[in-house]
């Protein structure tokens, strides 16, 4: 309970605070390319309930389902703002909203498509999916730079799946067992520096 009331009062508060910033990035979107500002795309949730995740759109607008789920290095498909935000992570900001509705936390997992989440180990699976995904975690920490790391694999794919995420699911579980507010705070005290200070 406490956990869920820090997430709605910083979300709210966040938003709040950043919405010039979001309506600006909004306008440079439709600028940039023509599309939505938003991309949701279908991510699985606490229990398993899927849910639709927003995010500033980063790509060229295509149809859902077309393209890879993962983006390798400088992917075609990113836009000029897109690049930009994707570095800074702003896209992500959006997902404060997420985080209003109840569908996400500020810190948890992050949450990955059914396609990837089929994968998951029965045990880790249930571990992993018990707490609401969050916007920032470990993981998404120690794999920032995931997409140069996909790019230099001879199968991005394989090397996904073999390899990057049996170690983010790995720090998800470390994460689930060792969660307390502390950690979210000393979590999002690190995601901010990396954001601000590169």
């Amino acid at each position: 309970m406490a956990k869920r009331c820090f997430d709605v009062l910083l979300a709210g508060l966040g938003l709040l605070v950043l919405s010039p910033l979001l309506l600006a990035l909004a306008a440079w979107i439709k600028f940039d390319s023509p599309g939505p500002v938003f991309y949701r795309q279908v991510r699985v949730g606490r229990g398993g309930r899927p849910f639709r995740i927003h995010k500033l759109r980063t790509m060229a607008d295509a149809p859902a389902g077309a393209g890879p789920e993962i983006t390798v290095g400088a992917d075609r498909r990113i836009t000029r703002a897109g690049r930009v935000l994707r570095h800074y992570k702003l896209d992500e900001l959006v997902q404060l909203i997420d985080v209003l509705k109840g569908d996400m936390s500020l810190v948890g997992p992050r949450p990955e498509v059914p396609r990837y989440v089929a994968l998951y180990p029965a045990d880790v699976r249930d571990r992993v999916l018990s707490v609401r995904p969050g916007i920032t975690d470990p993981a998404s920490l120690e794999y920032r730079d995931e997409a140069a790391v996909l790019a230099a694999a001879a199968d991005p794919e394989a090397e996904y799946v073999n390899v990057v995420m049996p170690a983010k699911l790995a720090l998800a579980v470390r994460y689930v067992e060792q969660a307390s507010l502390a950690t979210d705070l000393r979590l999002i005290g690190r995601t901010l520096r990396l954001v601000f200070l590169p």
